[in-house]
């Protein structure tokens, strides 16, 4: 008899740890979407630049684009998961980044990808695309927490917008990318940090 009912606690909390397990990946969900669509959308601008289908300054005012997406995670993360009302607002300021991203890579206006303004812009934002990366990994590993994403989220808003203005003219100095990768840096140590600290 007590075997029988030592079972029954077990299922039931086998049950209740399921149940509570599936919650949690589904308030997840909506911020892996959300991550992984920055991935994506990073790394179409970098195919653009380097294949020449994008200039300097497309590709700046696109980094825009990404800022403001990175700021509507950064605000909405920061009080806790996502609402649909949020989700919502955010899909659709990332389908208008991507509307964005394909008319400016089809406009017919290219630059040479060998260019020195192109390789920074290039090399600046697929190091977007790794600290993207870096980040969506850390939400589906349980490492990062929405108020950790949300942190990183508004650094990566600084480093889109700091890339924005370097491009804005259609150039990126040397001393400007040096500052970017600054940026970055800094960027990527806070990242290491807050997985390392956990969700």
């Amino acid at each position: 008899m007590q075997h029988r009912i030592s079972f029954r606690r077990l299922a039931l909390a086998g049950f209740i740890a399921a149940a509570f397990g599936a919650a949690a990946h589904a308030q997840e969900a909506p911020v892996n979407q959300d991550v992984q669509r920055n991935v994506d959308q990073q790394q179409r601008i970098e195919n653009g630049v380097k294949d020449g289908q994008l200039t300097t300054r497309e590709a700046s005012q696109l980094e825009q684009g990404q800022a403001h997406v990175d700021r509507m995670e950064q605000r909405d993360l920061k009080k806790g998961p996502l609402t649909s009302q949020e989700q919502a607002q955010i899909q659709h300021a990332e389908n208008v980044q991507s509307r964005d991203i394909y008319r400016d890579a089809h406009n017919g206006r290219t630059q040479n990808p060998d260019s020195v303004s192109s390789r920074r812009m290039a090399a600046d934002v697929q190091r977007n695309v790794n600290q993207e990366k870096r980040i969506d990994q850390g939400v589906r590993s349980g490492s990062l927490n929405d108020n950790q994403v949300a942190h990183l989220q508004g650094r990566e808003a600084h480093v889109d917008h700091e890339e924005h203005n370097a491009g804005a003219n259609g150039h990126v100095s040397r001393g400007e990318q040096r500052h970017i990768q600054r940026t970055e840096n800094r960027d990527s140590r806070a990242i290491h940090r807050q997985k390392k600290a956990g969700g």
